[in-house]
Formats: C-alpha cells, sequence, structure tokens
C-alpha cells in the first residue's frame, strides 16, 4: 500500500565533506559545498559554502568561501564574502577580509581584519572572485 523508497547512503548523509581529526593535508582543496575541517590543511581552501574549522582543526594558509565557522586554529589569510564567526577557542593569525564579523569573548584574534563592500557583487559561482575577473577581462582586453 505504501511503497517506500529506499535512499542510499549517500543520500543520507547531504552534501557536507570532511577531514576528521588526525588527518593531515598538504595541498589545495576546492570544494562546491559545505567542508567541515577537524584535521591539518597546509594550503589553499576555495568553496562556494560554508567552512567549518573544529576544535582540533588547523589551516595554514590561503581561505576564500562565502561564510565560515572557526573553532580552531588559522594562520594566513582568510576572504569570507558573508559571515565568519570566530568561537572562543579559535586562534586567528594573518589577514581577514570578511563581509560581516562575529567575534566570541576569548577568542586569540590577531589580524588585520578589511570588511568588504558590495559582497552582493563578489560570488564565487565558477570559483573566482570579482578581482580575478575582473583581472582577466582586463587581460583579454590588451
Amino acid at each position: 500500500m505504501f511503497d517506500k523508497v529506499k535512499k542510499n547512503g549517500t543520500e543520507l548523509l547531504g552534501k557536507t565533506n570532511r577531514i576528521v581529526e588526525g588527518t593531515s593535508i598538504v595541498g589545495d582543496i576546492v570544494a562546491k559545498d559545505d567542508f567541515r575541517l577537524d584535521g591539518e590543511l597546509i594550503g589553499n581552501f576555495t568553496s562556494q559554502g560554508k567552512l567549518v574549522i573544529g576544535v582540533s582543526g588547523v589551516v595554514k594558509g590561503e581561505i576564500v568561501c562565502n561564510n565560515a565557522d572557526i573553532e580552531g586554529v588559522f594562520q594566513g589569510k582568510i576572504k569570507v564574502l558573508e559571515v565568519l564567526n570566530i568561537k572562543a577557542s579559535a586562534q586567528i593569525h594573518g589577514e581577514v577580509a570578511i563581509g560581516k564579523l562575529s567575534i566570541e569573548p576569548g577568542a586569540n584574534f590577531t589580524a588585520t581584519c578589511t570588511m568588504l563592500t558590495h559582497t552582493k557583487d563578489v560570488t564565487l559561482k565558477d570559483g573566482k572572485g570579482t578581482e580575478q575577473k575582473q583581472k582577466e577581462q582586463v587581460a583579454s582586453a590588451h
């Protein structure tokens, strides 16, 4: 009477990538969907979604994403087009460019901070921000 369609395991998981504690990656990561990092990344990260760096997560490199929550350690340059949430356990060192910023008391925030303007104009649909697109347009015009 009621035929239920069974879903396979991957459909039930959603679209969040995850690097678990104890895993170390040296290199660049490009993701379309949300990403949670509880391990270590030494390299660059680009995403059209949200990045969560867990309490045990460590990132050394450059990040470009739409939203981010940081509970662990970040060292380098980060560009968050919408909202960056820095939790009390976070340690941030480097350069930060954001649309909106939220910092919990107790966080270690040692960084230069730039507020982005016109963040709605900046998109990552093709993995490139407005600045890079403008540079490509200028280069192709010459």
